[in-house]
Formats: C-alpha cells, sequence, structure tokens
C-alpha cells in the first residue's frame, strides 16, 4: 500500500492507496511547531482508526509548499512507518515538460495537480485549485504546463472583511440564493461566492481566447469547488482527489 501527503498551507491530506484504488483520505491542520513525534503519533492513530495496517505500508510520497513542516514529517515517517519518503521536487519525473521563466518556482502541489489532470482527463486543460489561494494552472495541447494565474483564496478574502471591517461578522463560505441581499451575512457570501464565480469565468474565458482553445476543459479541485459550481456550468470535472491522484501517479512513475 502506498500513503501519500500533501502538506498545503492550511491543511494537510492525507491518503492510503492500494494499487490505483484510494482506501481512505484525512485532512488535518497544518501545524508548523509540531515536533517529529506528535506528527508521527497523529498519523498513527489516524491509520488505526481507519483500521489501516502500519506495517502493510510499503511506499511514502509527500508534496509540500511549506518547508517548516517537512523536518518533522520527513522525520515522522521515517521513524513511525518505518520508510524514507520519496519527495516531490527538483529531478522527480512526471512526464511534464514545464515550460515557465524557472521551473523551480513552480509550486509541488501545483505540479501534482498538473500531472493528476493530464493522466486522468487529458490536455489540453486548466486546473483550478481552491485552496489557501485559488491557483489556475495551464497545460497545452502538447501536455505542457505553460502557465497560470495566482488569486487570494476565498477564506483569505473572508477572513480580511472580518479583521478589517469593524462591524462585518466572520461567516460560512456559501452560496445565497439570491445575489441581492436583504441582510449582512447573505450580503458578505454573496460578495464572496459570486464574485469568485465571476472570477473564474472571467479567467477561464480570456484563458480560452489567449490560447485560441475554446472547448478546453477546466479541471477543479479543492473544498469549495462544489459551492462555486452547484448546477455544472463552470467546470468539466470537480474531482476532491486530484492531488492525491497526482501523488500516486508520481510516485509509479519514479518506483
Amino acid at each position: 500500500m502506498l500513503l501519500v501527503i500533501d502538506v498545503g498551507n492550511t491543511n494537510i491530506v492525507l491518503g492510503v492507496y492500494d494499487d490505483k484504488e484510494l482506501l481512505t483520505s484525512w485532512r488535518m491542520t497544518t501545524a508548523l511547531n509540531q515536533t517529529s513525534d506528535e506528527t508521527g503519533m497523529f498519523i498513527y492513530q489516524l491509520l488505526q482508526q481507519r483500521k489501516i495496517d502500519i506495517n502493510a505500508l510499503e511506499h511514502v510520497i509527500i508534496s509540500s509548499v511549506v518547508p517548516d513542516v517537512n523536518h518533522s514529517l520527513i522525520n515522522a515517517i521515517k521513524k513511525y512507518v518505518q520508510i524514507d519518503p520519496l519527495i516531490v521536487g527538483p529531478g522527480i519525473k512526471t512526464g511534464v515538460n514545464i515550460l515557465i521563466e524557472n521551473p523551480k518556482q513552480l509550486g509541488a502541489d501545483r505540479l501534482v495537480n498538473v500531472v493528476a489532470a493530464i493522466e486522468l482527463y487529458g490536455a489540453p486543460a486548466i486546473v483550478i485549485d481552491f485552496g489557501t489561494a485559488t491557483t489556475y494552472d495551464v497545460i497545452s495541447r502538447e501536455g505542457a504546463y505553460i502557465g497560470g494565474v495566482t488569486a487570494p483564496g476565498l477564506r483569505i478574502c473572508a477572513d480580511a472583511l472580518y479583521q478589517r471591517a469593524a462591524q462585518l461578522p466572520r461567516v460560512a463560505i456559501k452560496k445565497p440564493k439570491n445575489i441581492i441581499s436583504k441582510n449582512t451575512v447573505d450580503s458578505i457570501q454573496a460578495g464572496l461566492v459570486y464574485g469568485a464565480m465571476g472570477e473564474v469565468k472571467y479567467i477561464v474565458d480570456t484563458i480560452r481566447e489567449e490560447m485560441q482553445e475554446p472547448t478546453i476543459k477546466v479541471i477543479s479541485t479543492g473544498g469549495l469547488a462544489r459551492v462555486l459550481d452547484d448546477d455544472g456550468s463552470l467546470f468539466t470535472e470537480i474531482n476532491s482527489h486530484l492531488t492525491l491522484e497526482g501523488l500516486r501517479i508520481i510516485y509509479e512513475k519514479n518506483k
């Protein structure tokens, strides 16, 4: 079995694969000050809770955009799972030609998503990940990564309103029934969600025009993708496990 781990700025997502089948997955808060023992025990307890035999794990692969977490996480895996993990980074085989000015600047999570999108859905494609930031990654018809867009995430925008405007409350991110709102909470939610929908539509349409690819596929992932596209009009596909799938695929290319 394969343990895959994606370390993001807000959450760490873990999954266990038996060949190509995702058996189970978890999401935990990214904690910068945890020791390797704290991290290792927490992962061990997660596996126990889902009745996954830790001795049945044969391989581990990690992608991370939070360097401060890497040392304790890698040591936790070595100590508690007793496996030397494969790390997504320079030199790893992905099969993707990265056509940007400095390929080393491409985040590991974005690269992993691109690999998964090409393998699962083909090219050309736009991959949108609704995480701490909202990222748009563009794949050419030839299957190369040609660049992308980075925008503030929905939660960042919501937190900024709460922190910077004294009389505005913190709200859940959900789509109100109408865009014209009759109370403060609905008004904030409408601005966040309908604003994000407008952002997505404009950026996607502009990418399509710039690439001259009017029917390019739009693959989305991240917890808020379904909030924005409850009627299926924005995205070709929503895959909440896209990053985990990408890690599995990259491991297979490197084993």
